[in-house]
């Protein structure tokens, strides 16, 4: 098999830029591990910035989104049993998020790419990435049985932390800076209408906890827990009490209950990949870098990456400049390490570690008496919630 573009793994990352290329009339071919089912049922994050949206709808993927997603104009903050609304238009000038879960970003753009697109190979495990240095790299990969071998101009490994394709950079070349932290999150779907119309992010001298949706009808919710802790280790009565707990005020809010249809647990950890480019071979998404869910920038970041990807291919194509292919990295770089920097601030205001002293407590709240008292503050923290530009 031969293509101008090999793309490793079929999540939002991979499918978007298979997208973005169609429409330029660029091939591509994207290998995904796993099968169909898979993909369109894991269920990863659920809150796009405004510049995803309008990529989503510039690139004829966002129908279903503008029907179905819940666009969010803020946040709540609460803390000390007090409540703070961030409006993130009035302080961004117009900019908002929409929730839309991750898995129906994907059903929406496999649909697109079988009824328009080229090859989507499901059950296809890329096995290694090959002459990443010359002008054509191959994917190695195994599908239907046997192994065969994908030829490239370019390939772009959207796999995820695990896959092959940032094994192909020499570790010579390859800097990872990175930093676990001592919690994790248990998150929950349950069939019960969300309790605010608006996320929720709580700091509580118990942990921290986050009151989300992915419909009308089904809330997300996510409780601070200790590192390594079992998720069927939280009988469903206990997650409900705890959240009621650690999101109490003093006016008369009430947490909506109703059955609990799945639990999982979220290790908490930051990671960054330098450089993002060997050769051919561009790293996007979580094969280049991971933040802690806090700040809400995983997919958001992945769509940045495969945006800067196509944008500069496409540069290529129409002036013959490799100028900003060679920038890849550097470009991307520098908009993961904002968000790096913002999923870092909010998670250590919100989440209390594990023998933290009362004057870490303390600080906690001055700075979220900050955000609430100061315009630039706010401002500060709606800009980076609402997503920072692309390039």
């Amino acid at each position: 098999m031969r293509t101008t573009v090999g793309i490793i793994g079929a999540g939002p990352a991979g499918l978007l830029l298979a997208r973005l290329l169609h429409n330029a009339g660029i091939g591509s071919v994207v290998l995904e591990s796993r099968d169909r089912a898979y993909v369109e049922q894991r269920q990863r994050a659920g809150i796009l910035e405004q510049g995803t949206v309008d990529v989503l709808r510039a690139a004829g993927a966002g129908e279903r989104m503008d029907r179905e997603g819940l666009r969010h104009d803020g946040i709540e903050l609460r803390f000390a049993r007090e409540r703070h609304r961030v409006d993130f238009p009035a302080l961004t000038g117009g900019s908002s998020v929409t929730v839309y879960a991750q898995t129906e970003v994907c059903k929406d753009l496999i649909a697109l790419q079988l009824k328009e697109g080229g090859p989507l190979l499901f059950d296809a495990e890329a096995l290694a990435v090959e002459d990443a240095d010359s002008e054509h790299p191959r994917v190695r990969f195994r599908h239907e049985g046997r192994e065969d071998v994908l030829e490239c101009d370019y390939v772009v490994g959207c796999d995820g932390f695990w896959g092959v394709a940032r094994k192909a950079v020499p570790a010579g070349l390859s800097r990872v800076f990175e930093r676990t932290y001592p919690f994790g999150w248990l998150g929950v779907l349950a069939d019960a209408p969300p309790s605010h119309d608006e996320l929720v992010y709580a700091r509580h001298d118990r942990g921290f906890a986050l009151l989300s949706m992915r419909s009308p009808t089904v809330s997300r919710l996510y409780l601070q827990v200790p590192e390594g802790t079992d998720a069927g280790s939280w009988r469903d009565e206990d997650i409900w009490d705890e959240l009621d707990r650690r999101l109490e005020t003093d006016d008369d809010w009430r947490l909506e209950r109703g059955p609990v249809t799945a639990k999982s647990v979220t290790p908490m950890r930051s990671f960054v990949h330098e450089p993002m480019r060997h050769g051919r071979l561009f790293l996007a998404g979580d094969a280049a870098h991971i933040v802690p869910p806090t700040g809400a920038k995983g997919l958001n970041l992945a769509v940045g990456d495969v945006v800067t990807f196509a944008r500069a291919l496409v540069h290529l194509r129409a002036t013959g400049s490799a100028e900003r292919l060679d920038a890849y990295s550097e470009t991307c770089l520098r908009r993961v390490w904002q968000a790096e920097r913002f999923s870092y601030d909010m998670t250590t205001l919100l989440h209390r570690a594990p023998g933290a002293p009362p004057f870490e407590d303390r600080i906690q709240l001055a700075r979220l008496r900050r955000i609430a008292a100061s315009r630039a503050a706010e401002t500060d923290l709606a800009e980076a919630y609402t997503g920072f530009p692309f390039e």
